[in-house]
């Protein structure tokens, strides 16, 4: 496999890239470098059949749902996301507004439509709203110690309970409305879970929390499904760049390897895919999940990762969070109700109650929105869940989650004889082999050097080889993980990583050197033999 040979690198022959994953980070990398001169070899090696990562719309209930990513967050200019939604024409006209792209929401989610105990009847939407004030206000604090020197709990959950046990001491309500609160910030403490992608705010750092920067305007999404952003993105690829259900079992790198199709030439970089397949490169741009690479940290590369990074990817953390979503034949809610909230009675924040998974993983479900409608033969709610009990949820058979669900809104609407949802389906994230789980967050005993440790490319010298292995995807965002625009902004950030090295070598050929040509030059390197695709 290895051997010694003359460096196939070099300016005017255009360098192999290839990148590992076809989500919305790989795809923006892959765009911009087709853009280039410089990369007329490029691969995108995609796992599965399609691309979109998780980013993913099915056709269902006779419309679009996102299993995945579901809304923009922040639509607004400096939003690269928003920006190219709305020059494909992806957008309806609220969302591009300048009323709606102005909108600050702080990151906080709207109050609910309508809100039901879990015993039944609903709860007064005044003390949810003076709930959310206080809760959302308590969050709006943590951030204060982005630059402390030290803080007065490690994570945000701890910092948020301290906090809450202090506003308590001046409650007069009755018991039973204490309670009441107690619940509904226990809700509000799970949502959270699933804006952060956490099983427990308690795992969430408090220091560097402050360091997520939310975008102004109110979120939006796509009317056709998002997955039309990245088959925009794909589409202007040239049609053989994309290579699907080629799964990557480990990125060789740091070597010297030859191809029976380019004697004498020999590649840094050796991508080894689970079928055998092996495509030697120059470059390649990591974009896997961050589920992912922690999953596989031990064989995915060869040699290992320094222990830094690999640290770095231990430390960072990244949790589940799916959706349910239920079609019913008639909806039970008011025509104009947009958020349905869930609020479970006897549960609080400030206890640690850990019920057997299987008698209560519905508990930590947040409530449902109600989906725009695919007409009167489809009224469609989608429910969101974050955490082990998410996770718990996908062992489950789809009869299981019905079943338990159909209770669920019997009992909080007060009607027994409420008609079962008709069809079910839900998002896996957790379960699926190339992604293992939602996004990342910032973990108790990480920080944001941890995400800036996992961007830097390989070799870390980068001396004598430069830029072999880069590493994008949203959990290397150091102020816009866990989001699309976080990811695609990582992308682009590799491609200009790569984009100026090429630039930066073009203008200094080597003395003597007959490959010193300008890029895109006769005589480039030979293009992507065909037995490996």
């Amino acid at each position: 496999m290895q051997s010694s040979g003359r460096q196939a690198e070099a300016p005017g022959r255009g360098p192999r890239v290839l990148v590992v994953g076809g989500g919305i980070a790989g795809l923006g990398a892959a765009q911009r470098l087709c853009c280039h001169p410089a990369f007329p070899h490029l691969r995108v090696l995609e796992a599965t059949a399609r691309a979109g990562g998780r980013i993913r719309s099915e056709r269902s209930f006779g419309g679009v749902v996102e299993v995945g990513a579901h809304w923009i967050h922040g639509p607004s200019q400096g939003n690269p996301v928003f920006q190219l939604a709305a020059k494909y024409g992806l957008l309806g006209e609220k969302a591009l507004s300048e009323e709606n792209q102005l909108i600050e929401t702080g990151g906080h989610v709207g109050l609910p439509s309508v809100s039901y105990a879990s015993s039944g009847g609903s709860v007064s939407l005044e003390l949810v709203a003076e709930m959310a004030r206080l809760f959302y206000s308590l969050t709006d604090q943590t951030r204060e110690f982005l630059h402390a020197a030290e803080t007065p709990t490690p994570s945000v959950g701890e910092y948020l309970k301290k906090e809450i046990r202090q506003h308590m001491a001046g409650w007069t309500e009755e018991e039973e409305t204490k309670r009441l609160k107690l619940a509904i910030l226990n809700n509000l403490f799970n949502v959270e879970c699933c804006v952060s992608g956490t099983h427990s705010m308690d795992l969430v750092a408090l220091a560097p929390f402050g360091e997520y920067t939310v975008l102004p305007g109110l979120d939006c999404t796509f009317p056709r499904g998002y997955q039309g952003l990245t088959d925009c993105i794909m589409a202007s690829l040239p049609k053989d760049v994309m290579v699907f259900n080629k799964p990557v079992k480990t990125i060789h790198w740091n070597g010297s390897f030859e191809e029976a199709s380019a004697p004498g030439e020999t590649f840094p970089v050796l991508v080894e895919c689970e079928d055998g397949g092996c495509f030697p490169a120059h470059h390649v741009v990591v974009t896997v999940p961050l589920g992912f690479l922690k999953e596989r940290l031990d064989t995915f590369f060869e040699p290992p990762l320094p222990t830094e990074k690999a640290e770095a990817i231990r430390r960072l953390g990244f949790g589940t969070n799916n959706k349910i979503f239920l079609e019913f034949e008639e909806p039970f809610w008011q025509p104009d109700c947009q958020h349905i909230q869930v609020v479970w009675r006897d549960t609080s924040p400030l206890e640690d109650a850990a019920p057997k998974l299987q008698d209560a993983w519905f508990k930590k479900l947040i409530g449902f929105w109600v989906l725009p409608s695919f007409g009167r033969a489809s009224q469609v709610l989608c429910g969101f869940i974050a955490g082990l009990e998410s996770e718990f949820m996908e062992t489950l058979s789809d009869e299981d989650v019905l079943l338990s669900l159909t209770q669920v809104l019997r009992s909080v609407t007060g009607n027994p004889r409420l008609p079962a949802p008709r069809s079910v389906l839900r998002s896996r994230w957790h379960s699926a082999p190339y992604t293992r789980g939602s996004y990342s967050y910032v973990a108790v005993g990480s920080s944001g050097d941890d995400m800036d440790l996992l961007a830097q490319p390989l070799p870390a010298d980068g001396r004598d080889a430069q830029l072999q292995v880069l590493f994008a995807g949203e959990a290397t965002h150091r102020t816009f993980y866990s989001t699309t625009h976080g990811a695609l902004l990582s992308g682009w950030r590799e491609a200009d990583r790569l984009i100026a090295l090429w630039d930066s070598q073009a203008q200094r050929p080597e003395p003597g050197s007959e490959l010193g040509s300008a890029p895109g030059v006769p005589g480039s390197p030979r293009g992507w033999p065909h037995p490996f695709l």
